[in-house]
């Protein structure tokens, strides 16, 4: 039987978990033994008597499957005596001609009944164990670091996964379900050929199997490297397409349609490239075993033929051999199919196993307790943090949030504001000095807890691709409709939402494309507003909007920072006016703070800050205006030189 099987892109993991998995496998290690062993508590779960008693009736059910398939070619031979009038020492019921072929078909029949039942046996346990570990992985990849996943690309993470589970269900169905039975079927025909035609033959057979196995070896070894090249391309391909299709607006306003095609096909190119040779190397393998596999058997069929004319063997021991070597030529075929599946699903598993042994570089200290007892007072104490040693973000901060105060943090780009809610986030640990809650270090305590604690309104909202009332729940997954309703109503978007054709089950596209800036940043709100946190981040929420819009939202944070400690990050000095105090962030240190009409008096930063933005929403009112005279057909004086009228 010759292997016609694609070589499809696939991947897995065979780690028992994210911080149990030992050694990174490679398809050049020849680590088939230690993958198997890290698959092996899902193929035998200790808390599944159910699956263990499936496997057990799986492996009955080959080995009866085996016995008669070594069976079946007896009934052939004696069918053949008995039609050459050679069968007179067989059983009165088998002489019969119509009786062996009917003995023969029916052992045919239950070989394929048998391998049938194992596999429908089989199929809830290979599915349990892909399932776990495809969960592992996931899993995984959200204790994570951020730093890791905005080092990563999505579509290339994506893929790396899709291939992995796949392959964990190839490696699992074809070492586990078929590889044992297929060694078993072996032996027994090696043992029949022994007992039927002496050792020569069986010499013969094992010179034609060393020869096959080595060779089907070395082929399968040059073709890792192929599989690697195509494998890389097929991710470097998902990649562009997902990026591109995720921009999908960008794409448009440049006119690059053509230029992201051209990107695409060069990697498809690179995958075609390497598909061919898959292919090509494939078929040279398929040849390869075709020619020893005939060698051998005409030899042996060429001695048994010989044989007869001399009178040492009949007619059916001619017929038998040739149905024996048939026989024996599927299981040896089979580990040619399964040694090349088995080096490819190790190729295609290597990058997700890759992922299961990076390190979270985020972890919960052992024995780490809940953050008890939350006010929401945050102190940040002599703050040092970098992304890279060789460039500090905060060098030295230092300021305190009482407990249902609002504080507001400004600065110029790049300042370092935001770094101070991915810190209190704990998405990065400080590299010096200390960031607490209610006077507990946020890294003495569980990720979990801190996260529990504090709501995010970010500047660029991305929603998840389901319905409305889907992404205000996501704040309290167990929120009753009616509590939905409510924080809808807070964060001023439930007519909105009722006057949508479908209201709270309308769905709101990819990343929430399909609603308005606004209206993103209020499901943020009422989302916020839901999960009732006792620490409030807003991070830049309105710097994205509009004046108009930017006024309307700002009235329902108000609502919503109410009685909560309040971390304002902003780009819009006029959204913090209002702040118990102001922190002028420069550089990454303390340049200012105090009150809003403090810190105009003083003079400084923020009071140039506040001034440039002054003249630009001046501006902004002025076109604004100009605009809506042009529509009367009044342009006054003063403002053209801010505004051409539309033609």
């Amino acid at each position: 039987m010759t292997d016609t099987s694609a070589t499809s892109p696939n991947k897995s993991p065979a780690g028992t978990g994210s911080n149990s998995a030992q050694k990174t496998v490679s398809a050049d290690e020849g680590n088939t033994l230690s993958t198997l062993a890290n698959l092996w508590p899902y193929i035998w779960p200790s808390d599944r008597p159910d699956l263990k008693q499936r496997v057990l009736m799986a492996v009955f059910a080959l080995v009866i499957a085996k016995f008669v398939t070594v069976l079946s070619p007896y009934f052939f031979a004696w069918a053949t005596d008995a039609l050459t009038g050679e069968g007179a020492d067989l059983p009165v019921f088998l002489v019969a001609p119509v009786m062996l072929v009917l003995a023969y078909n029916a052992a045919r029949v239950l070989a394929v009944a048998f391998n049938q039942l194992r596999d429908a046996l089989f199929a809830r346990v290979g599915q349990h164990a892909v399932r776990q570990l495809a969960n592992l992985t996931f899993r995984h990849m959200h204790e994570l670091s951020l730093r890791f996943h905005l080092a990563r690309r999505t579509g290339g993470l994506s893929r790396v996964i899709e291939r992995g589970v796949k392959g964990i269900e190839s490696i699992v169905r074809f070492t586990i379900l078929n590889g044992f039975p297929t060694i078993l079927e072996f032996a027994i025909m090696a043992a029949v050929i022994w007992y039927q035609f002496g050792v020569l033959y069986v010499v013969i057979v094992a010179v034609m199997i060393v020869a096959y196995v080595w060779f089907t070896i070395k082929t399968s070894n040059w073709r890792i490297a192929i599989r690697r090249e195509m494998n890389d391309s097929d991710t470097d391909a998902n990649s562009k397409a997902i990026d591109s299709l995720l921009n999908f607006e960008t794409v448009k306003y440049f006119g690059n349609e053509n230029m992201e095609a051209e990107r695409f096909d060069v990697s498809m190119a690179k995958y075609e490239t390497a598909a061919t040779k898959t292919w090509t190397s494939l078929a040279w393998l398929n040849l390869g075993q075709t020619v020893i596999l005939g060698i051998g058997m005409a030899i042996c069929m060429a001695l048994s033929a010989r044989a007869v004319m001399a009178g040492e063997q009949n007619i059916g021991d001619f017929v038998l051999i040739n149905a024996l070597l048939m026989q024996i030529s599927i299981p040896l075929n089979f580990i040619g199919f399964l040694y090349r599946e088995i080096r490819q699903g190790l190729v295609d598993i290597e990058s997700m196993f890759d992922l299961l042994m990076v390190p979270a570089e985020i972890k919960d200290k052992e024995n780490a307790k809940p953050l008890h007892a939350v006010e929401g007072t945050i102190a940040f104490k002599d703050v040092h943090f970098h992304y890279d040693k060789e460039r500090s973000i905060l060098k030295g901060i230092d300021f305190e949030v009482p407990a249902g105060k609002t504080i507001a943090i400004v600065g110029p780009s790049g300042a370092g504001k935001s770094t101070i809610s991915r810190l209190l986030f704990r998405f990065y640990d400080v590299t010096g000095g200390a960031v607490e809650i209610d006077g507990q270090d946020v890294r003495d305590v569980t990720q979990g807890s801190v996260r529990h604690s504090i709501g995010m309104v970010p500047q660029d909202t991305v929603l998840f691709n389901d319905t409305i009332a889907y992404n205000i729940r996501y704040g309290r997954p167990d929120a009753t409709d009616e509590e939905v309703r409510e924080a809808a109503r807070m964060a001023q978007i439930h007519d909105f939402i009722e006057n949508l054709p479908h209201g709270y089950a309308s769905e709101v596209g990819e990343r929430g494309l399909k609603l308005s800036g606004g209206e993103k940043q209020r499901v943020a709100i009422a989302r916020t507003i839901l999960k009732s946190p006792p620490i409030l981040i807003l991070d830049e929420a309105t710097s994205a909007l509009d004046t108009h819009t930017e006024r309307e939202i700002q009235s329902a944070l108000d609502e919503v920072s109410q009685n909560r400690t309040t971390l304002v990050i902003a780009h819009r000095l006029s959204t913090v006016v209002k702040a118990d105090q102001i922190i002028v962030l420069e550089a990454g240190q303390i340049a200012e703070r105090g009150t809003h009409i403090e810190l105009l008096e003083a003079d400084g930063l923020y009071a140039s800050m506040w001034a440039r933005q002054r003249e630009a929403d001046e501006a902004e009112e002025r076109l604004r205006a100009a605009r809506e005279n042009d529509d009367l057909g009044i342009v006054t004086r003063g403002q053209t030189a801010d505004y051409v009228p539309a033609k």
